[in-house]
């Protein structure tokens, strides 16, 4: 078990974006997130107190998490540093990115030298089938983005979160770094060998009652030429009977793809749900999720509109706005 509560390090991160891990910490569990520690021009600011090392230790903190999420993944050199002081210091380090903890030697050795614990959460912990196509019993909603990083996990966590207050049965289904390192379960889906991604994902959904919502967390995007691949064995292995559509409307391109611009909502929906139909002949899309997280409130309000006239579904920001018109969506199927 990760011990709690966390100091969340930003290192030196160049915008929120690539803070997105201890951001989603922030938002979904605030009473770990104690503080934030940042490297000199770091870009990114949580809100959340600066503290060093020591300070945060004294206030409780008993494990640093890496909350960056850099291109590929990687412990950069400059961090390192601060990992060894934070050991050293008694903290425990967690990390959700592909360079593992365990295979830096030098954190290894002070991480036994101090007796302190090392977690690398995007590790696939499960021996995960083959995915087999049969069908599975209960209901499952995933939610699919025109790019990364449009807030397809906020959108499944806020609807979980919705479908639970009005008595819904409702399980949020993690499929990435954060939302394992907010739920303390789930699928590291990209680190999953490609032969049995999908299976790992039918393993994560198993069968359920009749009027149980797996809400599954959505991974990369079916337009991003760099993650397509982790969507794709979402769509094969969840079986959704419904679709999300995810979208942020004021980028300029694809995130890391300055030549590639982002494809339109209609074009996610009739790319996403033909795919979907393979393993799920039922599949619908039933709602929108934008987020207007750049936009004035009224300005987004006016958005929202436009896309619900122009599509013919409903549409909200759930977490600025609430989840209710999506779990109104799926009650009625």
């Amino acid at each position: 078990m990760i011990q709690t509560p966390y100091l969340l390090f930003l290192g030196d991160a160049p915008d929120m974006l690539a803070a997105k891990v201890a951001i989603g910490i922030r938002d979904w569990r605030p009473e770990n997130a104690l503080g934030q520690f940042r490297l000199p021009g770091c870009g990114a600011d949580l809100g959340l107190a600066d503290m060093t090392l020591a300070e945060a230790r004294e206030a409780g903190a008993k494990t640093l998490v890496i909350g960056v999420a850099n291109r590929g993944g990687v412990i950069s050199q400059e961090w390192k540093k601060v990992l060894v002081a934070a050991l050293e210091e008694g903290f425990d380090l967690a990390s959700g990115l592909h360079n593992l903890l365990r295979d830096e030697p030098d954190l290894v050795a002070v991480a036994e030298a101090t007796g302190r614990a090392l977690h690398d959460v995007r590790v696939p912990e499960v021996a995960y089938p083959i995915a087999n196509g049969v069908k599975r019993s209960g209901k499952r909603c995933l939610a699919v983005g025109t790019d990364c990083s449009v807030g397809k996990m906020y959108t499944a966590m806020a609807m979980e979160r919705e479908m639970q207050a009005r008595g819904m049965a409702a399980t949020f289904r993690a499929t990435g770094q954060t939302g394992i390192l907010i739920t303390g379960d789930g699928v590291p889906l990209d680190a999953v060998v490609a032969d049995f991604m999908a299976g790992s994902i039918e393993w994560l959904t198993p069968d359920n009652t009749a009027e149980h919502w797996d809400l599954i967390e959505g991974q990369g995007s079916l337009f991003h030429v760099s993650y397509s691949g982790v969507t794709l064995a979402l769509i094969h292995g969840g079986q959704p009977d419904a679709l999300i559509l995810c979208h942020e409307p004021t980028r300029a391109h694809m995130r890391g793809l300055p030549g590639y611009p982002l494809p339109g909502l209609e074009r996610l929906r009739d790319t996403a749900l033909p795919l979907a139909r393979v393993a799920n002949p039922d599949c619908r899309v039933v709602g929108i999720s934008v987020n207007t997280q750049a936009m004035a409130e009224q300005e987004a309000r006016d958005y929202l509109a436009g896309l619900e006239q122009r599509m013919a579904l409903p549409a909200t920001d759930p977490y600025r706005f609430g989840a209710g018109k999506l779990a109104e969506a799926l009650a009625t199927l």
